[in-house]
């Protein structure tokens, strides 16, 4: 698939990073790109996968990563298990990773925000509604028009390596139930629609520092 949706969003998510961050955690950070945008502004960037054939794929791509600091730190693990430090991330990202998880991670990444940390989560939710029907028939045209733009782009460049198909689950929340689930578990977080059947959750933690 030429046409990623995920990576169509970067730039998007970038524009969430909280001023002076240092550290970041990227959940499900498949092949790395987005880990190594992270690493390339100079982050200490944590990258996790439980899919070991990708993190082999990101970590001979660590070539990749642009100046400004080392390459993201990866680690083979389910983040469900996996023992965050408490307040220690400025920034932690989710791309259609969170569907493959129960929804209540979110608590534990919560707690792994530093003050002032933003969480985001770039999600995937399932099509329930005359409103997310109208959502995907308004993105299917625009979906193969770029596909096809970015196809005949990639045919003039050298050959890559095989694309990998990373374990695909459907989403079974539908974006209501996400919206109230979000409202108890991240208090004050953002979430809005976005084409290509994804939505943004954003969520800042306004704790302050002890003893500030």
């Amino acid at each position: 698939m030429p046409f990623d949706h995920n990576d169509h969003y970067h730039r998007l998510l970038l524009r969430q990073l909280p001023r002076d961050c240092r550290t970041a955690l990227d959940v499900g950070c498949g092949t790395g790109r987005f880990a190594r945008r992270l690493a390339g502004l100079g982050l200490d960037v944590h990258a996790v996968d439980p899919s070991a054939e990708v993190l082999a794929r990101a970590r001979a791509a660590v070539g990749d990563t642009t100046d400004g600091g080392g390459p993201p730190r990866y680690e083979h693990a389910d983040i469900t298990r996996l023992e965050l430090p408490d307040g220690h991330y400025g920034f932690i990202s989710c791309l259609a990773s969170l569907h493959h998880m129960p929804f209540d991670t979110v608590t534990a990444l919560r707690r792994a925000l530093a003050p002032g940390g933003v969480l985001v989560i770039l999600g995937c939710y399932a099509e329930r509604s005359p409103a997310d029907w109208c959502w995907g028939l308004a993105a299917s045209p625009v979906n193969a028009v770029v596909r096809l733009g970015v196809a005949a782009s990639e045919r003039l460049r050298p050959a890559a390596a095989t694309p990998l198909k990373p374990p695909v689950a459907p989403p079974d929340m539908p974006l209501p139930r996400i919206r109230r689930e979000a409202a108890v578990l991240l208090p004050g977080c953002r979430i809005r629609r976005l084409l290509f059947w994804r939505y943004l959750l954003v969520f800042r933690n306004d704790a302050s520092p002890a003893g500030a």
